[in-house]
């Protein structure tokens, strides 16, 4: 997001603990919410890639199969446990041609709502740190890295030029920096 000329930086939730605080402030709002959060953090997908689906994207279905609207490029990965868990439920009663994320106006819920939303259960959580919709795609991506440690997947899963960018992108360059200085003393 664009602020006065310049990149809003957000930042991924780092801890494990705040993701479930926040996954309960969500459930206790609504199952949507949760829902598309839960959605971010499980797949990587931009916002506007996880509000532009459609309940037939996922009804009776194992995988997610999407065109990005930002690269144009085919993307298709599995429904998870967790997603699948929420997703049954909350699809039950909907035709597959709807938007699967609908505001209470009953049309598709946009970027703005979206950032409302998630801004403000991680307030509601305590987060003191810079959010906002992209923090779904960075969250998930961190917490790739740390279990799996394979930065050319997590490239691939994002569609980067280079391993140096998904790095600095999920926060992780600065943290072995960091990590460097540290743990070096002469």
């Amino acid at each position: 997001m664009l602020i006065g000329g310049k990149m809003n930086i957000v930042e991924p939730i780092r801890d494990k603990k705040d993701i479930k605080k926040i996954e309960k402030i969500l459930k206790n709002k609504s199952l949507r919410d949760l829902l598309m959060f839960v959605m971010g953090t499980n797949s990587g997908l931009r916002i506007s890639d996880i509000l532009a689906l459609n309940v037939g994207d996922v009804k009776n279905k194992t995988h997610i199969n999407i065109i990005e609207k930002k690269t144009g490029k085919r993307k298709k990965f599995p429904i998870n446990s967790k997603l699948k868990a929420l997703l049954d439920p909350y699809i039950v009663n909907k035709v597959t041609s709807e938007p699967l994320f609908k505001s209470r106006f009953d049309n598709r819920l946009d970027r703005v709502q979206a950032y409302r939303i998630i801004n403000d259960a991680c307030t509601l959580a305590g987060l003191n740190y810079k959010v906002g919709t992209h923090t779904l795609r960075k969250t998930f991506g961190y917490h790739h890295y740390q279990q799996y440690k394979d930065v050319a997947m997590l490239q691939k899963i994002f569609n980067h030029s280079s391993p140096t960018i998904t790095l600095r992108y999920i926060g992780i360059e600065q943290d072995e920096i960091d990590e460097s200085y540290n743990n070096f003393i002469l």
